[in-house]
């Protein structure tokens, strides 16, 4: 049924012929409401009209446009506009970040905004060219289908919507996540030509995966929007849009179903994991973060990337498109570390398997191999600070950051614990190791939607396509580097949100080839979707007790959560069995029997069928009835005190030292600490000068230098916490404040180049002799800039 839904028809009777005709606008409206949609929750969000038409004719003429034309030329034509345009925009980006480096390197970002044209006069004046500006040979995709991307995204335009409701733009009363202020400054400083330096530290060489950055820095300059701007409202929705048709676009080519790839856009990008109410959650529970621009951007160029290599493993010839494989994985190194290793680690076990199998070299797959790693070695070079050694090994570090073990036996590891394992499992004997089983058979089965998809390896047919190796490797690498490895801020968790995409491509494709009656699927997966909001609480009227955490409010026991982890386990068991027993059911009914075909093969297949929809089913109603649910209520204004909070004086003074500084001018700050004042061991990751005031310091912030994450732990202190190494030029900074004199003033213009002081009454202390020595050029509240003069 589904499939005759889907199909097209080729009768020319006169009710067809117009119902032909309609097509173009039955396939145009879903993506027109939600380029409306995106373009309300913009203006909801504050964003001027001017902005809005300048960052849309960016993202059409200086990405799309290119970048389609670009990519039909190195891989071809999709068949389609959709997805030709989204593959188009993932090209461009790579493209642009091409085009960024040159204008970089050579300081002439004002060149920047004019990178397309070139490629766009090339692909109209070279006739070999010019066929590339229409779809190729046309394989249109079902109305359906592009209604049901259409609602997928948008879902995703709603959770950006949800995200940035409550981060309004500058300035206002209240505090940013610090690592969306660290991100601005970095937007800021790659505005600038090269060599970086990272901004909060003048002097200091950076080294980060910043080419998310670079990314939103590109925009800015193009647009001549804020960085703000672009940062907490523009780019966001447009690149996950992109990697959601991309993962669809992957998914059908995989499993040649239509109605896979709306289910990944779905479940890949905002499904969840699958808890059924438990108070023991599944660190990793989606691929997408607001607050880390680097991991959400990486998802672009990594499935591309991941199409590309299936074409590579299963032997297909790339041709002109073996340009991009090094260039994509340069990007992935850059963008975010944590995303090349999985996916090296799914191509080498790729490589293995099928060098075993047929006893001959895959030249290909080794090929694409050797570009990744070369692209990996170079991006560590170029991209990984010094924190990256705080990635060390430690089996099951993870459960650090999970409440049964933290709660626990964890209570005494100390901040930083160097072993093996994490010490309270052995300190607590059998059942310290039977509470860290049950976490992580728990963690497992909370993720069951990402990984159930390996079950293809079970069918001889399967194990013979090196797509499914490719994949499954991939996923079990993501998984694996998160529960070896140890990180202070659970980076390590980013190896699994980067394969989370992949993971339900698989399984997605796994259910496309069971080959199951429609109604199998989706009655399995209504149930499952109102299962899971049930135990999430979403469904009114009808809601089912969440699983208590133990204990008191004031002390938890390894018994108390052993209680909680199995009657989640006899929960998530009835799930499995109900979805199992309708599957079963209904394609009794539907067939009248069992399936005679295959006999209990047969119905073991659609059993885990119906298992893996109900899953899916669950993973994404909880987080669209979450986002539905945030859009419909209105948030709650904080009331209040807010310790973190920023001040609108703060805020106003730091933008207008980004309008009125020139690009290169270095500010002296007194300004360092979370809170605003300086105290001993505060939590230096204030970055609200550098990020809103879009220069240079020469002191801000230090918590994120690679000498203090590197430091992580020294005298039982986090790495934020860690005095800054140079104490003898930070006494000098902080002096210039509360004991200025002249020779100081000329010592930090000479040596430092600087030019402006931002004093903050509330960080410390500020001499009124300041005001003799330099000129005051605003005074907003607590804030003072003083203008160093030229001597």
């Amino acid at each position: 049924m589904a499939d005759t839904l889907l199909a097209e028809r080729t009768d020319t009777s006169a009710p067809v012929a117009r119902r032909n005709a309609l097509l173009p606008a039955l396939t145009t409206l879903p993506w027109a409401l939600v380029i409306a949609a995106l373009l309300l929750v913009w203006s909801r969000g504050d964003v001027p009209a001017s902005d809005l038409a300048r960052f849309s004719a960016y993202w059409v003429f200086a990405l799309v446009l290119p970048g389609t034309l670009v990519h039909r030329a190195l891989r071809g034509s999709r068949g389609n506009l959709p997805e030709d345009l989204a593959y188009g925009a993932a090209t461009g980006l790579l493209l642009e970040i091409v085009a960024w480096a040159l204008a970089a390197a050579t300081g002439q970002q004002s060149l920047l905004r004019w990178w397309p044209l070139p490629v766009l006069l090339a692909f109209a004046a070279v006739p070999g060219l010019r066929r590339h500006w229409r779809v190729g040979e046309r394989r249109p995709l079902p109305v359906l289908w592009h209604w049901a991307m259409g609602v997928a995204l948008l879902v995703v335009v709603a959770w950006g919507y949800v995200q940035w409701r409550m981060v309004p733009l500058p300035p206002v009363y209240g505090g940013y996540y610090q690592d969306l202020l660290y991100h601005l400054g970095l937007v800021q400083e790659l505005t600038r030509a090269m060599p970086f330096e990272l901004p909060h530290v003048a002097g200091e060489g950076l080294r980060y995966h910043y080419l998310s950055d670079a990314h939103i820095a590109s925009a800015s300059m193009i647009t001549d929007i804020a960085p703000t701007t672009v940062l907490l409202r523009l780019w966001l929705v447009p690149v996950i849009g992109t990697a959601v048709v991309l993962a669809a676009g992957l998914t059908r080519d995989l499993s040649g179903a239509v109605w896979a790839g709306p289910v990944v856009a779905v479940a890949g990008f905002v499904g969840t994991t699958v808890t059924l109410g438990s108070a023991v959650g599944a660190s990793g529970e989606m691929p997408l973060s607001y607050a880390s621009p680097s991991q959400t951007y990486v998802l672009v160029p990594l499935l591309l990337l991941v199409g590309l290599c299936v074409d590579v493993a299963r032997g297909r010839s790339l041709g002109l498109a073996w340009a991009l494989v090094p260039v994509l994985g340069l990007v992935c190194a850059g963008a975010k570390s944590s995303a090349l290793p999985p996916l090296i680690a799914g191509l080498g076990l790729t490589a293995v398997v099928f060098w075993w199998r047929e006893r001959r070299v895959p030249r290909p797959a080794l090929v694409a191999l050797a570009c990744l790693v070369a692209a990996m070695a170079l991006g560590f070079r170029l991209f990984a600070g010094g924190g990256a050694s705080t990635l060390r090994v430690q089996a099951l570090a993870l459960l650090h950051f999970i409440g049964p073990y933290s709660e626990t036996l964890g209570g005494g590891d100390g901040i930083w614990p160097d072993a093996p394992l994490p010490p309270g499992i052995n300190d607590g004997g059998a059942l310290g190791w039977l509470l860290a089983f049950s976490v992580v058979a728990w963690w497992v089965l909370g993720q069951a939607p990402r990984w159930v998809g390996m079950t293809l390896l079970v069918e001889r047919e399967h194990r013979a396509d090196a797509a499914v190796w490719l994949l499954a490797g991939t996923v079990l690498a993501g998984a694996a580097t998160t529960w070896v490895f140890q990180h202070p801020s659970i980076s390590q968790i980013y190896f699994w949100m980067g394969v989370i995409p992949v993971g339900v491509v698989l399984t997605a494709w796994s259910l496309a080839v069971a080959r199951a009656p429609w109604p199998v699927l989706v009655v399995p997966a209504v149930a499952g979707a109102l299962a899971g909001l049930a135990t999430a609480g979403t469904v009114v009227g009808f809601a089912w007790p969440k699983i208590a955490r133990p204990g008191t409010p004031y002390t938890s026991t390894i018994e108390g959560w052993l209680r909680v982890l199995g009657v989640s386990a006899v929960r998530y068991v009835l799930f499995v069995a109900v979805a199992a027993a309708l599957a079963v059911g209904v394609a009794a009914l539907w067939r009248r029997r069992v399936p005679s075909a295959g006999g209990r093969r047969r119905a073991a297949t659609i059993a885990v069928a119906g298992v893996t929809a109900a899953m899916l089913g669950a993973s994404g109603a909880v987080a669209v009835g979450g986002v539905v649910r945030s859009v419909l209520t209105e948030p709650v204004p904080t009331t209040g005190p807010q310790p973190y909070a920023l001040t609108v004086d703060e805020m106003r003074a730091a933008l207008w030292l980004d309008e009125h500084a020139a690009d290169d001018d270095v500010v002296a700050t007194n300004v360092h600490c979370r809170p605003v004042k300086t105290t001993p061991h505060c939590d230096a990751r204030a970055f609200w000068v550098t990020g809103l005031g879009g220069h240079r310091t020469v002191v801000e912030s230090w918590g994120y230098t690679d000498a203090v994450v590197a430091a992580h732990g020294v005298d039982n202190l986090g790495y934020a916490r860690q005095n800054f190494p140079d104490q003898e030029l930070l006494a000098f900074n902080d002096g210039v404040f509360t004991a200025p004199t002249t020779a100081d003033l000329d010592r930090l213009r000479t040596q430092h180049r600087v030019r402006w002081l931002f004093a903050d009454t509330r960080a410390g202390a500020v001499s009124p002799e300041l005001a003799r020595l330099a000129q005051v050029r605003l005074v907003a509240g607590s804030v003072t800039v003083y203008e160093v003069s030229h001597p």
